[in-house]
């Protein structure tokens, strides 16, 4: 999951999508507390949460994000995978993830940015990329 799907829980609940995204979220980071799926974390992605303006949230997405049980390197083969990524107007974040989710062959990379679904349609990738709702 990238980080927008684990911050997706502190959004305003108050619109229906939101708040299935956000129990769709939870329901998977359940299930890898579980050891029922495994949830990946990556190098890139904590240091996109450590990022966060708000300190508060960023401690309660930190709490989710601490039920991944793979945890993905950065390497040199996964900023050059994101560099191509970046080419066909990925942004620079979502490139290292999917390059990381590939990098370890995941079954899936999900998100809730329609724009990076729609992207990767466009794009020949060695993930899908899903919403946390297709999952």
């Amino acid at each position: 999951m990238d980080n927008c799907c684990f911050n997706r829980p502190f959004d305003d609940l108050s619109d229906d999508k939101v708040r299935l995204e956000s129990e769709s979220v939870l329901t998977i980071v359940e299930r890898s507390d579980k050891k029922i799926w495994e949830l990946c974390s990556s190098d890139i992605l904590f240091d996109e949460i450590s990022r966060m303006d708000d300190p508060v949230r960023r401690e309660k997405v930190l709490i989710l994000y601490a039920s991944a049980n793979v945890n993905i390197k950065m390497s040199d083969d996964i900023i050059n995978r994101a560099k191509k990524l970046m080419q066909v107007n990925i942004k620079p974040f979502d490139a290292l993830h999917i390059a990381s989710a590939e990098s370890i062959n995941a079954d899936v990379f999900l998100t809730t940015d329609k724009r990076l679904i729609n992207a990767s349609k466009r794009t020949n990738l060695g993930v899908r990329v899903l919403s946390n709702m297709e999952y």
